[in-house]
């Protein structure tokens, strides 16, 4: 399998998906990140353990995590081992291109979200499939010959349609070993997503679930790595940016993403994004129809 070098891996995706296969073995803590795009991980081989949006999940070869946009999520990884996967970014447009109106090809990473279960765990009669694809689509990826983009698109579909056929039918008891996850607080991630533009201050949500306020934050911080306040903070200016790139004017993304105070709203997407949302909509509008990576976002992981 070829090897993508460092340059490859940063940047801008203009293009309707990008296949990349690496295998290293670096000593590096990562950070909880997201992106604009759904990401599918097939892990190949080493000692990874994914947490995605308050969930673990240790990995076992040939295991697929669909990672939709916006969620929250990065690798333990222990270097005693290389990592080796595959990653694929996917631009959520082309699948809505080619959807119909009985198949929707982003089911898999909608109900990936809607239920907090991004692991896929293929049996052994289906692994012989899923691998002769995936070494089909990567050579016709590497491909000059003619027509190699048509069968690259025309590969890719199948794969996702198989992925979806798949997830569809999944069968969960086949993963329970390997998913932890506390309940109470998958159960607050659900509501804060639900919810984000209501009464998401510690004490409301500590009613809620009937915990002491200071024990919440604790819990929460314990299981997801973050604060419960920056938890919710980071989802608004997520949703901010994103009701931004779909055109909406900045008031009605500040009102749709929870702020109430206008000005925090434009102090804190400038700190996170770089830009106040003005000139990030105009930044957005230069490059329509691609998708961009995050700043020093770590998604080759």
């Amino acid at each position: 399998m070829k090897m993508e070098n460092e340059s490859s891996k940063r940047g801008y995706l203009e293009k309707d998906f990008a296949f990349f296969y690496i295998k290293d073995n670096i000593n590096l803590e990562l950070e909880f990140h997201y992106h604009d795009f759904a990401k599918i991980i097939v892990f190949i081989s080493g000692k990874v353990t994914y947490l995605i949006e308050g969930r673990s999940y240790r990995l076992k070869p040939w295991d697929l995590l669909l990672v939709s946009k916006n969620q929250l999520h990065k690798p333990i990884i222990d270097n005693s081992e290389s990592y080796e996967r595959i990653v694929i970014w996917i631009n959520p447009s082309f699948l809505r291109q080619h959807n119909t109106i009985n198949c929707n090809l982003e089911t898999c990473f909608n109900l990936a979200s809607e239920e907090n279960l991004n692991l896929l765990r293929l049996n052994t009669s289906q692994l012989p499939y899923i691998k002769n694809i995936l070494k089909e689509l990567e050579e016709s990826g590497n491909s000059h010959e003619f027509g190699s983009k048509l069968l690259s698109n025309a590969l890719f579909l199948q794969l996702i349609i198989y992925i979806n056929r798949k997830y569809l039918g999944i069968d969960k008891a086949s993963i329970q070993e390997d998913l932890t996850y506390d309940e109470i607080i998958s159960d607050i991630i659900s509501y804060i997503n639900r919810n984000i533009t209501g009464d998401l201050s510690i004490e409301n949500i500590a009613s809620q679930f009937f915990l002491n306020k200071h024990y919440l934050m604790h819990k929460f911080k314990r299981q997801t790595g973050y604060t419960l306040h920056n938890y919710i903070h980071q989802k608004r200016l997520i949703k901010a940016k994103t009701l931004i790139s779909e055109g909406n004017s900045t008031g009605e993304a500040c009102l749709k993403s929870g702020f109430k105070d206008y000005s925090n709203f434009i102090r804190a997407f400038k700190k996170m994004y770089g830009a106040a949302p003005k000139a990030y909509m105009k930044h957005i509008m230069s490059f329509e129809n691609s998708v961009k990576k995050e700043q020093n976002e770590p998604d080759l992981f």
